[in-house]
């Protein structure tokens, strides 16, 4: 990793560097643009194909098909070929369960796994095309049966392991999956969650599942119903050593991810073989530097596209090793992550900035019990990360050494669309911009009419040209994939979310458009509310939710927990009300400030808002299957409830 990257403020960037401060990112940035045909072909090349495409993109707008007439496979890509080099002995996957197990994949390993899993599918009548539900916790079994479902051909939808049952059903439902992949259970905080109850449920419900093959983790006693459902470890007793990867066309789907929609009825991102991993494997190069003796670890999970792309088919399309972790992130000790940093050598660390505001939270002295030299970047995702957190990471994560590569991406995109590029150039970073659109991406901030706004203004994120990693469809709901992504602003992909540019040219991403409060007539963005309260120096985290209100038509609430240290008071609630109006304005002036010990977060970490807001206007919680730690809306309830009272009875005296 090259020691010269620089964290720099805005002010200090460079004289003279406007838009883009590194050559060589400019360079490949306008050639992208230019002549994206050539230079996706040339990026293309990277990968091994089986027989190379007819023609690049085949762009009629909304749909864009890539590398067409082309053949490859997504498992030879992560695993093959890596087993024809010196990579065959190298370790590919260290594992660690919650409760202390651990086992670690070469590639030859991972070779021989993938190969048993594919004739396992196999033998069951698994064919190109078919549909396979994956339902496991953070165990190898689930990227060998992603890999496995890649190598035959057939498209592998994984459905995170802390959704329910009715959850669960929607999505095989809507994908008419014909097995499900599932565990006797896994363990989160030293509980056991019942996988294969859960599974069970669901498959009554879903008249195409014909067969639930059974991975044992746990050991408990689990309902087999005859016939139907199949161990693991049986079916793998007669299991073939080797099966030929099947010869896909660029343009076959590998998955299927569902995401949620404003709807409430989730939506299955399809996305391609060729076009996906080969916008992947790119954007993995640029951002982390990917070397072979990368030891890469990102926290997120499978379920998730995260886990997709930067846990499976990015880093082993590359021939890192990966860590992979089962449990929760401070249990059974605070320190457990930074345990793993040190035992395994992580030099790439990629995480959530709710994972590091929970953290910070819990004082910095634990990462400064253990040694994370090995660390060579930082990465963070999944939301705007603000300049508080960004140092606080940087310092004591990243011992003021790795620069921090803030991404910017969604399911939908496939991969990183905004960030720092390392792997082609260090440039100066901002604590709290994503800085630049990766080669290819063409990223602009407009206003409502469509029209590119100037530096400074607050606008909506749309990409003009489309980009291999961009979803095929919406399965089965082609309407519905050209009403979210290409009505809003025809011709161009709308992002949903709200954005701007400075006069360098860097992105500040300020959240999801629909995440707007309207108080007085005002939109304020419930990231930028959030920023503004965890820029006070006794704020660790703070969720804000919109409470009606007959003359302002929303209130802002906020929800606030303390650093380490720090008591909960009615001066220190007035404070913080303060500082919002110091910082935005007296529009921003809270209606309420609560101390909760914990924020509702999902088991993925990000702050479930729709719970606040239900708390704080009385309305139906709905499902919390995904929630981290249910105790947590109980303390939300009862702060509000808390304050309610008080200023009910401080009315009636």
């Amino acid at each position: 990793m090259s020691s010269s990257h620089e964290v720099d403020s805005a002010s200090s960037l460079p004289t003279g560097l406007r838009l883009w401060p590194s050559k060589r990112y400019a360079e490949m940035h306008r050639r992208s643009l230019e002549d994206p045909e050539r230079f996706w072909s040339e990026e293309a090349r990277k990968l091994d194909w089986y027989k190379t495409w007819d023609r690049v993109l085949d762009w009629t707008p909304p749909y864009a098909r890539w590398f067409v007439g082309g053949k490859l496979n997504a498992c030879y890509q992560c695993v093959d070929r890596h087993v024809k080099t010196w990579r065959r002995s190298k370790v590919a996957i260290y594992w660690e369960g919650e409760t202390g197990e651990t086992r670690v994949l070469s590639y030859s390993t991972l070779f021989r796994e993938v190969n048993r899993c594919a004739s396992v599918l196999q033998k069951l009548g698994v064919k190109k095309g078919d549909r396979i539900a994956l339902y496991l916790p953070m165990i190898p079994e689930l990227p060998l049966f992603m890999l496995a479902c890649a190598r035959i051909g057939a498209v592998h939808t994984v459905i995170f392991s802390g959704f329910s049952a009715q959850a669960m059903c929607d999505r095989i439902f809507d994908t008419q999956a014909k097995v499900i992949i599932t565990a006797d259970g896994g363990y989160r905080r030293g509980k056991i969650v019942a996988l294969k109850d859960i599974a069970d449920e669901a498959a009554r419900l879903c008249p195409s599942v014909e067969k639930i093959i059974v991975v044992k983790r746990t050991g408990e006693p689990v309902p087999m119903t005859k016939g139907r459902d199949l161990w693991l470890s049986s079916l793998l007793d007669e299991a073939e050593m080797l099966v030929k990867p099947e010869p896909m066309e660029s343009t076959h789907p590998l998955y299927i991810l569902y995401t949620s929609g404003t709807t409430g009825k989730p939506k299955g991102v399809v996305h391609s073989t060729g076009g996906y991993l080969v916008f992947n494997n790119s954007a993995y190069e640029w951002v982390f530097d990917i070397r072979e003796e990368s030891v890469y670890w990102c926290t997120a999970d499978v379920g998730w596209v995260t886990g997709h792309s930067s846990i499976v088919y990015a880093p082993l399309s590359h021939g890192a090793a990966i860590v992979l972790y089962e449990g929760a992130p401070d249990y059974p000790t605070v320190d457990r992550w930074w345990d793993i940093v040190e035992k395994y050598g992580v030099s790439i660390f990629y995480t959530s900035p709710t994972a590091v505001r929970m953290f910070m939270r819990y004082g910095e002295e634990w990462p400064l019990k253990h040694d994370l030299s090995s660390l060579e970047l930082l990465g963070s995702v999944g939301e705007p990360i603000n300049p508080e957190v960004w140092q606080w990471y940087y310092k004591y994560i990243g011992g003021e050494r790795c620069p921090i590569v803030d991404t910017w991406w969604q399911t939908e995109t496939g991969g990183i669309m905004i960030s720092p590029t390392p792997g082609i150039e260090p440039i100066p970073l901002k604590p709290g911009s994503a800085t630049l659109p990766l080669p290819g991406v063409d990223a602009v901030v407009v206003d409502a009419e469509g029209n590119e706004i100037p530096p400074g203004q607050t606008g909506f994120l749309i990409i003009r040209k489309p980009w291999p990693g961009l979803l095929m469809d919406i399965y089965g709901d082609p309407q519905r994939y050209q009403e979210s992504y290409w009505s809003r602003f025809p011709g161009s992909y709308y992002t949903g979310d709200f954005a701007m540019r400075d006069e360098d040219g860097y992105f500040w991403l300020l959240g999801r458009a629909d995440e707007v409060l309207k108080v007085a007539g005002h939109r304020i963005g419930t990231a930028e509310l959030e920023d503004a309260t965890i820029s006070h120096p006794a704020v660790a985290e703070a969720a804000v939710a919109g409470k009606p209100d007959p003359v302002k038509g929303e209130a802002i609430v906020l929800f606030v927990t303390l650093k380490k240290g720090t008591s909960p008071s009615p001066d220190l609630r007035k404070e913080i009300a303060q500082h919002l109006r110091r910082v935005i304005g007296p529009i921003a002036a809270p209606d309420a400030v609560y101390f909760v010990d914990s924020l509702p977060k999902t088991r993925s970490g990000k702050i479930m808002r729709r719970l606040l807001k239900a708390v704080v206007s009385g309305q139906s919680l709905g499902d919390l299957t995904t929630l981290e730690d249910e105790t947590s809306v109980d303390e939300v309830k009862k702060a509000y409830e808390s304050l309610r009272k008080i200023s009910e009875s401080a009315k009636d005296n």
